[in-house]
């Protein structure tokens, strides 16, 4: 897919705690099948808290909704043959594509450590998975720095590193400043990564959440934009349609800068998403 030219739009989804949210959720990306994504990937749950479900939803998706889709596999709380059998049923069901990732620490825990046999960094897994297996590897990244490298040059490297390892393609963390990205871009380029980098958008659903977000990863709300959500903080539906407006802008104009890919982080929601891509779909040359 990255490979054929045009730029990729992909979907991230959470398994849901039950039965009822899977239904629910299948809605959801019924709703957003019409918009053609190139595939969807679905996450890992803090501390690996939802790896069966991860497992079964990727499944799913592929067999049931006709869409490619992907796996988050993180280094949290498994060993080495722990993950092992998570990557060999994933292999057993169909599945071409997994997003390696070292993960979060789990709730209680402030920093990360591996658990005895297990993977400390992300690199790590990569190449574990790229000894074992024949899984296309994605890698995450950080326009405006990993929250925990001492510094953009450190981050950077260990980035090169994950790449080196065996990662195919990075998707960013969400940002909201299309400077950041870029600048973050050349800078890989000139640390000899090439591979393709995709850009992580987060439409805005509310004023805190998006707070929240952008704090766990290390990414800073323009103050433009923060200034007018705040202003009708207590209006969820103007917050949104602020929201739908500024990612709609920022991909316009990554686009135009000739992105590799969108990656909309849904957070299982589809009518923000929607309206971005209806606007957009002019520029995506399919």
């Amino acid at each position: 897919m990255l490979a054929a030219g045009s730029p990729t739009v992909s979907f991230e989804f959470f398994p849901p705690k039950d039965d009822a949210g899977f239904e629910r959720l299948f809605e959801t990306i019924g709703a957003l099948r019409s918009l053609c994504p190139s595939y969807v990937s679905v996450t890992y749950g803090a501390g690996g808290s939802t790896r069966r479900k991860t497992v079964d939803l990727v499944q799913r998706i592929k067999r049931e909704i006709g869409i490619e889709s992907m796996a988050h596999l993180t280094c949290v709380g498994a060993n080495r043959a722990e993950i092992a059998s998570v990557l060999d049923a994933l292999e057993t069901g169909g599945m071409d594509n997994v997003l390696p990732l070292r993960g979060d620490p789990p709730r209680g825990q402030e920093s990360f450590e591996p658990v005895a046999d297990g993977f400390r960094y992300a690199s790590e897994l990569v190449a574990f998975i790229r000894a074992n297996y024949d899984f296309c590897l994605g890698g995450a990244c950080y326009p405006e720095t990993h929250p925990e490298a001492p510094s953009p040059e450190i981050d950077i490297v260990n980035l090169k590193r994950k790449v080196d390892a065996g990662a195919e393609f990075l998707i960013t963390q969400l940002f909201f400043d299309n400077r950041d990205f870029l600048r973050f871009r050349e800078r890989a380029s000139q640390a000899g990564i090439g591979v393709p980098i995709l850009a992580g958008i987060m439409p805005v659903r509310s004023l805190a959440q998006t707070q929240r977000f952008a704090s766990m990863c290390g990414a800073q709300i323009p103050a433009g934009l923060l200034r007018r959500m705040d202003a009708v903080r207590d209006d969820p539906a103007a917050v949104r349609a602020i929201g739908v407006e500024h990612a709609t802008l920022q991909c316009r104009q990554l686009l135009g800068e000739g992105v590799a890919g969108l990656h909309f982080y849904t957070l299982n929601h589809s009518t923000e998403t929607r309206a971005i891509c209806r606007e957009i779909r002019g520029l995506l040359g399919a």
